[in-house]
């Protein structure tokens, strides 16, 4: 019995493997297909720009809104959390500000556009599968994947600096919002002190590298999803649910490589 359960569970291992094994090439492929010049560059730079506006203008509005939230409420959360006299008011200032900057707008915001933007280019490609209209561009010699999959990438990549810029200016202006309400225990001189003491422009930089690299994993992922789709309405679901999830695992893992090269 005990051997029956671990062939089981090697037998299990195997499929697992094999299927991550099998996505991996076809992800692979599918960006090499991609990534190529296109044929026609007017159509590209069309097909750019109403990218940048659907992908990235779009979200303006979230991105603005969870980030005044967030940088309030970050502030408020360390300011009621320090009540040592040892512990300097500005340093309220200078944690929200590194918080703002290393995570939250670079890695926080894109986890929650790969939510946004991860499912629309997932569904938008996958209804295009199941419609059978990518089926009808390799008929008529077009390569699908590069008319489709290229301008997603590269508009995305392009704003996303935009995004993480904004997320950052407005994050922090929410912080000192918090240190003009009362009952926080911060001054607003301190707290902008504590946004000025010891500022290392490296982590800007550092934040908008990271947000470029995510803006790739989001897009080629939730297209391979949307890409691949099998069947009828039902899938192009799950491929954005997919896509969405394994967005959003990927992002976390290069987060961890990215912070330990560039910051250790």
């Amino acid at each position: 019995m005990k051997e029956l359960n671990y062939l089981c569970k090697l037998k299990l291992i195997y499929k697992i493997m094999n299927k991550a094994l099998q996505r991996l090439g076809e992800y692979v492929l599918l960006m090499k297909k991609s990534i190529t010049l296109p044929d026609r560059w007017s159509m590209f730079f069309k097909q750019l720009v109403r990218e940048i506006y659907k992908l990235g203008v779009d979200s303006l509005w979230i991105v603005i809104i969870i980030s005044v939230f967030i940088g309030t409420v970050i502030a408020i959360q360390i300011s009621l959390n320090i009540h040592s006299p040892l512990i300097p008011k500005f340093t309220i200032g200078y944690t929200t500000r590194e918080i703002v900057l290393l995570e939250f707008s670079s890695s926080i915001m894109c986890l929650i556009l790969a939510g946004k933007v991860g499912s629309n280019i997932a569904s938008e490609i996958g209804t295009m599968r199941v419609t059978e209209q990518i089926d009808a561009m390799e008929i008529m010699g077009v390569n699908s994947a590069n008319f489709l999959i290229l301008p997603k990438i590269v508009g995305l990549m392009v704003f996303i600096p935009v995004l993480v810029i904004i997320s950052m200016f407005t994050g922090i202006l929410g912080g000192i919002a918090a240190s003009h309400s009362s009952g926080t225990g911060m001054t607003p001189a301190s707290f902008e002190y504590g946004l000025q003491y010891f500022f290392t422009e490296f982590y800007a930089w550092y934040s908008i590298i990271k947000s470029i690299v995510y803006a790739f994993i989001i897009s080629s992922i939730s297209a391979y999803f949307g890409y691949n789709v099998k069947g009828g309405a039902l899938d192009v679901g799950k491929a954005s649910t997919n896509a969405v999830v394994m967005s959003s695992i990927m992002i976390l893992l290069a987060d961890v490589i990215m912070t330990k090269i560039m910051l250790t």
